[in-house]
């Protein structure tokens, strides 16, 4: 098996332009025409476009089914959202009658795909009841397709979806399996969507935003959780806003960790593609564990 292509096989401006796509500020036209300037002998721009597109086989971690782990997919009501909303439930299958620290895992701008319900599966592991709930719930849901997702989220919603979100957070907190406590981990849109609940939820526990939008900073006063901010170096488009409302975090006093890691893309989470970093991925999710572990113990 070849080995796995890393963010330093592709040029930089490539990876701006592919970041521009998944994030909807080109369409797949007008990325491969801007991107087939580095294409090279034997390799064409839609070639380029499918080695940095994801591929979910290569970075599970924890299959489905793990004896390990009590998966399931449940619906729960969102009256001022969508309705009803469907989502991914991953518990650690020894868990018995012990109440658990609950996670909303939130997910980036394609819906519930594999990563994103491999990533609750990782947390169950670790011992918490992960719940990852899929904001296309109205349209049909997790299409199994990167760009009919992208398509499809266009097309929702969004104060709809934050509702969903926030009822998300209140029908996992209260559980009778939950121990009242209750955390966030969201990745770019997610990251942006943990931003929201922070301030939008007072009694919100924790707060895990990776490389996600920042709120205005005239709100950072509302930030009642404690957080733990996640940033890639080489990210215009969301380090530009993040100074500011640092600033605002801090004059409010706001309880907060911020890393940026070096080197790193947008989305150096992600091990199903090119961007992931390994290093700076396997230290930012310790940290993620450990703050969570921290802040969703039991009394």
């Amino acid at each position: 098996m070849p080995p796995r292509l890393t963010a330093q096989d592709f040029d930089q401006e490539l990876l701006i332009l592919f970041d521009a796509y998944v994030h909807g500020d080109l369409d797949r036209r007008a990325f491969l025409s801007q991107a087939q300037k580095f294409a090279k002998a034997g390799v064409a721009a839609t070639g380029l476009l499918a080695a940095l597109s994801p591929n979910f086989a290569a970075g599970q971690q924890v299959t489905p089914s793990d004896p390990r782990l009590k998966v399931e997919r449940v619906s729960y009501p969102s009256p001022s959202g969508s309705g009803t909303v469907n989502g991914y439930l991953a518990r650690p299958a020894d868990a018995g009658a012990r109440r658990l620290p609950a996670v909303l895992v939130i997910h980036e701008n394609r819906g519930l795909n594999p990563h994103i319900e491999d990533i609750a599966r990782r947390l169950a592991l670790d011992g918490f009841m992960a719940f990852a709930p899929d904001a296309l719930t109205p349209l049909g849901g997790y299409p199994g397709d990167e760009d009919k997702a992208r398509a499809a989220f266009a097309k929702l919603d969004q104060a709809h979806a934050l509702n969903d979100f926030i009822a998300a957070a209140t029908w996992l907190r209260a559980r009778p399996d939950s121990n009242g406590k209750l955390g966030a981990v969201g990745f770019c849109y997610g990251g942006g969507i943990v931003h929201q609940l922070a301030i939008r939820l007072p009694d919100l526990n924790a707060g895990v935003p990776f490389y996600g939008n920042t709120p205005a900073p005239s709100e950072a006063a509302k930030v009642k959780a404690p957080l733990l901010v996640q940033r890639a170096e080489v990210d215009e488009r969301i380090n530009a806003a993040w100074p500011a409302y640092e600033t605002a975090l801090r004059e409010a006093g706001v309880k907060f960790t911020a890393y940026q890691y070096a080197g790193t893309q947008h989305g150096f989470n992600n091990d199903t593609t090119p961007r992931y970093d390994a290093a700076a991925a396997q230290l930012a999710w310790s940290r993620t564990v450990a703050f969570l572990k921290t802040q969703l113990a039991g009394d």
